[in-house]
């Protein structure tokens, strides 16, 4: 793992260097929003919705809508003003029972490994953390933000846990909770030996996401069942006139394989309509050419290429003849011409 900040955990006299590392990663499978038709990725354009113009990254301002309709714009030295933490330190306030953390209030999770010589210290902290079973209430500022975050042992390792601010936590105020419910001790023996039946120690291990499991599989499939195409990018990249000849090449190339392909299709479409209904040809080939699949298309346009295959072969033996009856007409003229001389 790569570390992503650097300082030091500090409470009273004792002061411990720090690193910083993300404890999750999300590991959904990414997809592109790409064009049906080639497949090419679809980008989106900053536009502004007055004047319909593109616009660029340095003539766009961050704006505050009020909930009369005024629009208040803030410049970047507007920002500049604002009391922005950028300390290296992780001031410990307090420490609180774990108990009372609600896990509502845990947001993101970092491990704090310490850095150069600060392996004792920090052991000590991670001892006392776990021996009193209690939690360090800290502030720390992350990406020029200060944050309320604990620190709190995870194995042997103490985790960095931020916090929500209190004003960000939605009460639940749902009004059919306050109702009075008639519960029967029966039920709630009941629902209590549904739970013991059901009890176990939690080992996150044993469960799986099976929905990305399935996806994983389903692409996997479709890669090795050739049901996938080149991706086409945009060539942006300044490498000189041979990289753009062969780029050129290849879409020409593809563009010519295109054309090819769709008037193969269109002649052999001419060619069945010409020759025969649909009941003269074979089931597979109705069915073929009723969903449309280049499957049905490559078979008419086979079939087409052997009937004149054949007719071809056909006229050869009438052509032969006719060329033998000219020659023999030949001879006799010549014959008869010498008999007179």
């Amino acid at each position: 793992m790569r570390s992503i900040w650097k300082g030091s955990v500090a409470f009273g006299l004792v002061n411990i260097p720090v690193k910083l590392y993300a404890a999750t990663g999300d590991h959904d499978v990414r997809f592109h929003q790409v064009h049906v038709a080639d497949g090419g990725r679809i980008r989106y354009k900053r536009t502004c919705e007055v004047c319909g113009e593109v616009v660029e990254y340095r003539d766009i301002a961050k704006g505050f809508e009020s909930d009369d309709g005024q629009l208040v714009m803030l410049t970047s030295d507007d920002f500049d003003q604002l009391p922005v933490a950028s300390g290296h330190e992780i001031d410990v306030m307090e420490f609180v029972p774990a108990d009372q953390v609600d896990p509502l209030l845990m947001d993101k999770s970092y491990y704090l490994e310490p850095d150069g010589r600060a392996t004792k210290p920090y052991a000590l902290l991670r001892e006392a953390l776990t021996g009193t079973d209690r939690m360090a209430v800290v502030k720390v500022a992350l990406r020029q933000r200060e944050t309320l975050a604990v620190l709190r042992v995870r194995d042997k390792v103490i985790v960095l846990q931020t916090l929500l601010w209190p004003d960000e936590v939605r009460a639940a105020d749902f009004s059919s909770l306050g109702e009075d419910v008639d519960l029967r001790p029966q039920e709630v023996t009941m629902a209590t030996s549904l739970v013991e039946s059901l009890a176990s120690d939690f080992e996150p291990d044993q469960y799986e996401d099976d929905y990305k499991l399935a996806m994983q599989r389903l692409i996997e499939a479709k890669l090795e069942g050739d049901d996938s195409r080149e991706l086409l990018r945009p060539d942006t990249t300044e490498t000189g006139e041979d990289a753009d000849v062969v780029d050129l090449v290849a879409a020409l190339r593809k563009s010519v394989e295109s054309a090819r392909a769709g008037r193969s299709a269109a002649g052999a479409g001419k060619a069945a309509t010409t020759d025969g209904s649909a009941q003269d040809r074979p089931a597979d080939e109705q069915s073929d050419q009723q969903a449309g699949t280049p499957k049905a298309a490559g078979r008419r346009s086979t079939s087409t290429r052997k009937a004149a295959a054949k007719k071809q072969a056909a006229s050869k033996p009438a052509a032969k003849k006719a060329a033998k009856k000219t020659s023999a007409k030949k001879t006799a003229k010549k014959a008869a011409a010498r008999k007179s001389a």
